[in-house]
């Protein structure tokens, strides 16, 4: 079975973070590992409190994973101070992952803030280097580029300059736009628009860290980078669009509904 590692933050309602990481890695068939860089007390309302795990410990998680499993990718998400990032950068670099996917998450769905603003330079010029593709959404991007995005050409524009920052492609997701969800994937050569219908669902809550983990999935099982794309977007569109009625605010999306189907009885209410 192919493994692969997710370094991010946890979310205790089970949404998104390492949760809907290890979710999707099941989902999709691959063995998932955690290392917990910041421990999230957040709901599908809000972020009451983070606590971030010290960089030694960070350090010991990494250590402890690659001594014995080696991932066949690796995705990371949540990186909320520079010396996380530092911690994370560290042991990358000495280990050399391959198919290394980063979500660079900056907000919550609900946009309570996940990074200190000290930490988007770090995670610029130390994290965003080792990606084998980064996948902001809209004002993600826009923070990384210091760009405004408007259109499908603006978000070219952005993953062009985002490029340069030394990934070796990127997807900026459409989420955030109006009209069909079409997240825009640039491997520094060719832009490969992918368009999926817009779910009227307010029950979004995870669907970044989803989808970046459903191509670190697809990755570790060999497919090529533009293949792991589709199928992780095709993945993450079903999950949106049987997702779960589930909290007063933004509920998760459905990770298991494909496994579920005709075998697990459940109430969708």
């Amino acid at each position: 079975m192919k493994k692969v590692l997710s370094i991010a933050g946890s979310d205790c309602s089970g949404g998104a973070g390492i949760q809907a990481d290890l979710k999707t890695f099941s989902a999709l068939g691959v063995f998932g590992m955690s290392v917990i860089v910041s421990v999230v007390a957040e709901n599908t309302c809000r972020v009451l409190a983070i606590e971030d795990i010290s960089p030694a410990m960070i350090r010991r998680q990494l250590d402890a994973v690659f001594e014995d499993i080696t991932p066949d990718a690796v995705k990371i998400g949540m990186l909320s101070t520079p010396a996380c990032m530092q911690a994370v950068s560290e042991k990358l670099l000495v280990y050399q992952p391959k198919n290394v996917v980063i979500d660079p998450v900056m907000t919550a769905k609900n946009g309570c803030p996940l990074m200190n603003a000290e930490s988007v330079k770090p995670l610029l010029t130390e994290i965003v280097p080792l990606a084998d593709v980064v996948t902001p959404n809209i004002p993600e991007a826009e923070i990384m580029t210091g760009m405004k995005i408007h259109s499908l050409s603006d978000m070219a524009e952005a993953a062009k300059r985002i490029m340069t920052l030394g990934c070796r492609s990127v997807v900026i997701k459409g989420g955030h736009a109006n009209g069909d969800a079409v997240d825009l994937f640039y491997d520094g050569k060719q832009f490969y628009p992918f368009k999926a219908k817009r779910i009227n669902t307010k029950n979004t809550h995870g669907t970044g860290c989803t989808f970046s983990s459903a191509i670190a999935a697809q990755l570790a099982k060999d497919k090529e980078l533009i293949d792991a794309v589709s199928d992780a977007k095709a993945y993450v569109t079903t999950a949106i669009e049987h997702s779960l009625n589930i909290g007063k605010g933004n509920g998760p999306t459905h990770h298991f509904y494909d496994l579920y189907r005709g075998k697990v009885t459940y109430d969708e209410d």
